[in-house]
């Protein structure tokens, strides 16, 4: 073989004996929760057990500083039915949207204590760190101002974790996760718009259940407390089963997911009172 054909042999199987680098592990939940700089391309790439754990840590450890010990318990439900059914698996839609949720939050307690003025391109985190800031000087105390700056927050990250998924790594919801999302949305929705979720459970209330029009107020308290994990881990598991049955096609109004979502939720709000 003449010298330069050997020359293309022996470089090909020098590269052959290079290692490739493998894809990162995830770092461990517990250094991103001290560090607050986990992005969410590493967030991914954990476990839901192991973003749980994240979660707690970031609440018990520098979020208790700004008076948000509690403040993401509703996420932590939805990550328990998620861990419950398999669901969010790295590298899936889900985990995509879900990462970006939690990458906001992250960075805005970092930004909120001053760690760092970079929202890793999310622009959740300037808007957890503007609610950090408001609630750790009082300014939040009346419940529906306290809801809507929490949900706005969120929706902010859930859009941005959307466009992720989608546009970056090309991926689509399955039909279940679609309409699974629609119940996610009308859950953020209701922490908006507190008066009007108030005034459709006086309108069809007394078709759902009589006594929920006389307790929607401490009802409607229950359902969007975000430091209570029941709800939305209950939520999550009606939710879903709703999904998989497609009813009328995923195409839901307002009302539509009132009237399909609401009564099983009273009864289990009713359950613990």
């Amino acid at each position: 073989m003449e010298r330069a054909a050997w020359v293309v042999v022996l470089s090909l199987v020098a590269g052959l004996l290079v290692p490739v680098p493998a894809l990162a592990e995830a770092r461990p939940a517990g250094e991103c929760a001290v560090s607050l700089d986990c992005t969410a391309a590493e967030i991914d790439r954990m476990a839901i057990g192991e973003r749980l754990e994240f979660l707690r840590l970031v609440q018990s450890g520098p979020a208790a500083g700004l008076g948000a010990s509690d403040r993401w318990r509703n996420i932590e439900g939805v990550l328990l039915f998620f861990r419950d059914h398999g669901l969010g698996a790295p590298g899936t839609w889900v985990s995509h949207v879900d990462a970006a949720i939690l990458e906001g939050i992250e960075r805005g307690v970092a930004i909120a204590l001053g760690r760092s003025a970079d929202g890793f391109g999310n622009p959740g985190s300037a808007r957890w760190a503007d609610y950090l800031t408001r609630l750790a000087r009082g300014e939040l105390a009346v419940r529906g101002t306290h809801d809507r700056a929490w949900s706005e927050a969120e929706q902010a990250s859930t859009e941005h974790g959307v466009a992720v998924a989608e546009q970056v790594h090309g991926l689509r919801p399955t039909a279940v996760e679609r309409r699974f999302f629609l119940f996610s949305e009308f859950y953020r929705w209701a922490l908006r718009n507190r008066p009007a979720v108030l005034d459709l459970l006086l309108l069809y209330g007394g078709l759902l259940n009589p006594v929920l029009v006389l307790r929607r107020v401490p009802f409607v308290d229950w359902l969007t407390d975000v430091r209570e994990s029941a709800p939305s881990r209950k939520g999550s598991e009606m939710a879903y089963a709703y999904a998989r049955l497609d009813p009328v096609n995923g195409a839901f109004s307002t009302v539509e997911l009132l009237l399909a979502y609401i009564p099983e939720l009273f009864e289990e709000f009713q359950a613990t009172r």
